[in-house]
C-alpha cells in the first residue's frame, strides 16, 4: 500500500477546502437569488405595492400610568395562538396610542356601500363616525353609491372628507357584496401613495363608542359577535370543496366578519385581490359561496393570519343583548328589515 507524504496530505486538505468554500459560495448566490425572485414574485402579484414594515413608536416626553404584566382582563383571551392581540376594552391606554401615533400623521380611508335602499343608513354612520372614529385624525370616507344625489351633507371636522363614487344598481344582493374586493381593490391601487391605513366597513351600522388607533395593524379581522361562543364546526364557512372559499370542519380559526376588516393598504389589497381573484373562479365554475366575499375573507384568514384581532365589540349587533364580556359597544349593525331593503330577499 502506497503511503502519502505529509506535504501530500496537506495539499489535499486545501483543495478540498478551496472546494466546499467555492460550493458554499455558489450556494449562498443561489439562495440570494431565489430569495430575490421570491420577493419579485409577491410584489408583482400585489400590482407593485410592497409590503413594508411597521415604524417605529416613540414615546420620549409622553406621560401615561404605568403599564402591569400582572394585572389587567382575565374574563377573556387577549392573545391569539400566533401571538396576535385580541382587542378589548381594558386591554390598552388610548392616551398613549393616540401619543404614540398623532406625531406620525397617519391617514385612515374608510370605504362604505351605499347601494340601493341602504343609502337610508349612510347619514347615522356619518355622523357618528365624526363622533368615534379616528377622531382627531386624518380620515377620508369614499361612498360607493347608485344613488350619489342622496348623499346627505354632514359636516366633517378638519383633516376629515368625504368622497362619493358612482357605481351601477343590481338586482340581487349578492351581487353588490361579491362587487366590494373588486372595488377594494381599485381603490387601493390609486390610493398606494396617499393612505397609509383601510377600513371596510357596513353602512348599516352605527358607531357608539371610540374605534381608534387602538385597531391598526397589518391585517385586521373583527371576530363575528355571532359565533365567537361557537365551537368551528357550526361556523357558517364554505363547506362544499368545489369552492375556492372551503374550509373543512376542522380548520378555521375564528368566524371574522364581512362587514369590518381592514389594515395597511398594502395588505388589504393583496387579500381584496386573492378574494376577488377566488370568487371569479368560483363563479366560472358555477358556483357561489355561502356568504359571498365573508366566505372568501374567512379562508384568506385563516391562511394568512391577522396581525390583530379586534373584538366584537368592534361589530356588535343592535338586536342581541349585550354578553358579560362586552363592556363597550363600539360599533353594531342596526336592526333592519332585510325583506324590505334587499331588493331579492
Amino acid at each position: 500500500m502506497r503511503v502519502m507524504s505529509g506535504k501530500t496530505v496537506t495539499a489535499t486538505l486545501l483543495l478540498l477546502s478551496f472546494l466546499l468554500l467555492g460550493v458554499l459560495y455558489c450556494y449562498q448566490n443561489y439562495r440570494v437569488s431565489v430569495s430575490f425572485e421570491l420577493n419579485d414574485s409577491r410584489q408583482t402579484d400585489s400590482d407593485v405595492l410592497p409590503l413594508s414594515e411597521e415604524f417605529h413608536l416613540e414615546a420620549e416626553h409622553l406621560r401615561y400610568q404605568q403599564p402591569s404584566i400582572l394585572i389587567g382582563r382575565t374574563d377573556v383571551v387577549t392573545v391569539t395562538p400566533w401571538l396576535a392581540p385580541v382587542v378589548w376594552d381594558g386591554t390598552f391606554d388610548p392616551v398613549l396610542l393616540d401619543g404614540l401615533y398623532r406625531p406620525r400623521n397617519i391617514s385612515v380611508a374608510v370605504t362604505v356601500f351605499a347601494v340601493g335602499k341602504y343609502i337610508r343608513f349612510l347619514e347615522a354612520f356619518l355622523l357618528t363616525a365624526e363622533q368615534h372614529f379616528f377622531v382627531g385624525f386624518n380620515v377620508h370616507v369614499y361612498i360607493f353609491t347608485d344613488r350619489p344625489n342622496e348623499v346627505p351633507r354632514v359636516h366633517m371636522a378638519p383633516g376629515r372628507q368625504v368622497t362619493v363614487r358612482s357605481v351601477p344598481s343590481s338586482r340581487r344582493w349578492q351581487e353588490i357584496s361579491a362587487r366590494r374586493m373588486e372595488l377594494i381593490q381599485t381603490l387601493i391601487e390609486e390610493l398606494r401613495n396617499h393612505k397609509d391605513y383601510i377600513f371596510c366597513l357596513d353602512v348599516d351600522s352605527r358607531f357608539h363608542g371610540r374605534w381608534g388607533t387602538e385597531s391598526l395593524g397589518g391585517l385586521v379581522g373583527v371576530i363575528h359577535p355571532g359565533y365567537y361562543r361557537d365551537q368551528r364546526t357550526k361556523f357558517p364557512y364554505e363547506r362544499r370543496p368545489e369552492s375556492r372559499a372551503y374550509l373543512a370542519p376542522e380548520d378555521g380559526d375564528f368566524y371574522y366578519c364581512g362587514g369590518a376588516f381592514g389594515g395597511r393598504l398594502q395588505e388589504v389589497h393583496l387579500m381584496a385581490k386573492t378574494c376577488r381573484r377566488d370568487f371569479e373562479a368560483d363563479a366560472r365554475g358555477g358556483i357561489e359561496a355561502a356568504w359571498q366575499e365573508e366566505s372568501h375573507l374567512n379562508r384568506y384568514m385563516w391562511i394568512h393570519k391577522p396581525t390583530k384581532v379586534l373584538s366584537p365589540e368592534y361589530l356588535w349587533q343592535d338586536f342581541k343583548s349585550r354578553e358579560p364580556e362586552i363592556r363597550l359597544v363600539r360599533f353594531s349593525g342596526v336592526a333592519k328589515n332585510y325583506a324590505e331593503i334587499r331588493p331579492n330577499t
